[in-house]
């Protein structure tokens, strides 16, 4: 019996795939599976998109890439933020392609690798950030394939950054030909701004069912999309608490009212945040029940009083319909890249 455990609905994933895909019409999708597919599980996530029919996946590392070709993957597997040094003879051996952030590294690429650059257009992160002339002249000659660019601040319409970013980077491929241009990742998907699809889109939340909040006057809303991953797990133990007793670590919760507790196998070892202590839920029973007290590295001690019926071995759902990853995000002051991410890899995952 399973303590603590996701459950990952590969057909939503490939809904959310197609929903994507339809939004975007001829542009092509590259799913994003990075961080084990956002903790969905990376091998059977791509080898469902491959049934899907996509032809690249984005990565964040080599190590990543070299695991789903072992895992039989055949798309082409774009690895958007590692070092060249990094990918020794895994660039050939494995078939990979790199993202390249620095224009001496084009020098240095194997021979018979052909590579996407990444132009920092205002984000300060990664990527090259040079005069487009110097770019062009650093490019010319090589095997480039794909240029790209990653927006700070997307779905923040009361911000003209993204407009900045899109003015240089369009400075810059006005004077390049290359087989593949992209920027957008989910949000400039989700709120329509087609002039920045080009040929190739980068969808990662959005495939796990999640789109991020807009702040300012957004566009209308294109994706329907809906959440692929419930995360349960099970009561430990049951009892009855007086009035006056002190809950958890540093007695962060006094019992005002008699209670009936329960306790849950999951914590902050599994990626349950630590910050909802005293002031997250969870469901149990078909309804929302408060986490009481801190959240210890390996259970959570919650309020059944509304569901007394409720004993050892039931199951009590910490992400799931009626309370998503968003949801947990603002009650933990984070965000739901963070939650899904931060599931533990020690949580068992089931896939349904």
């Amino acid at each position: 019996m399973l303590r603590s455990w996701v459950e990952v609905s590969l057909d939503r994933i490939a809904a959310n795939y197609r929903a994507v895909k339809e939004t975007v019409g001829a542009v092509e999708v590259m799913p994003v599976v990075k961080a084990d597919a956002y903790r969905h599980g990376a091998s059977a996530v791509a080898h469902r998109l491959e049934e899907e029919g996509v032809r690249w996946l984005a990565v964040s590392s080599v190590s990543e890439g070299v695991r789903l070709r072992e895992e039989g993957l055949r798309s082409r597997l774009l690895v958007m933020a590692d070092t060249l040094a990094a990918g020794a003879d895994a660039w050939r051996s494995h078939r990979l392609t790199p993202v390249l952030h620095r224009l001496e590294d084009i020098q240095r690429l194997p021979a018979g690798i052909s590579y996407h650059l990444k132009v920092d257009s205002g984000m300060s992160r990664l990527g090259v950030r040079a005069e487009p002339e110097a770019i062009v002249r650093a490019v010319r000659g090589t095997p480039i394939e794909g240029i790209m660019t990653h927006f700070a601040s997307s779905a923040n319409f009361q911000s003209g950054q993204t407009a900045d970013q899109v003015a240089t980077f369009e400075e810059l491929i006005s004077r390049l030909s290359v087989e593949y241009i992209h920027l957008s990742s989910t949000s400039p998907i989700h709120f329509g701004l087609k002039t920045t699809w080009r040929n190739l889109v980068r969808p990662g939340l959005a495939l796990y069912g999640y789109v991020s909040a807009s702040r300012g006057p957004a566009p209308a809303h294109l994706l329907k999309v809906a959440p692929a991953l419930t995360w349960k797990a099970r009561i430990l133990l049951v009892k009855d608490l007086p009035a006056g007793a002190r809950i958890g670590y540093g007695g962060l919760c006094t019992a005002e009212t008699p209670l009936r507790i329960a306790i849950v196998g999951a914590g902050y070892a599994d990626g349950l945040p630590h910050r909802l202590s005293n002031r997250g839920q969870v469901l149990a029973g078909g309804q929302l029940v408060p986490i009481l007290g801190a959240v210890s590295m390996d259970v959570t001690t919650i309020d059944i009083s509304s569901v007394p019926h409720l004993d050892i071995g039931d199951e009590v759902t910490l992400l799931g319909p009626g309370l998503d990853a968003q949801a947990m995000a603002r009650a933990a002051s984070t965000i739901a890249y963070a939650v899904l991410c931060g599931i533990n890899s020690r949580v068992s995952r089931v896939f349904v």
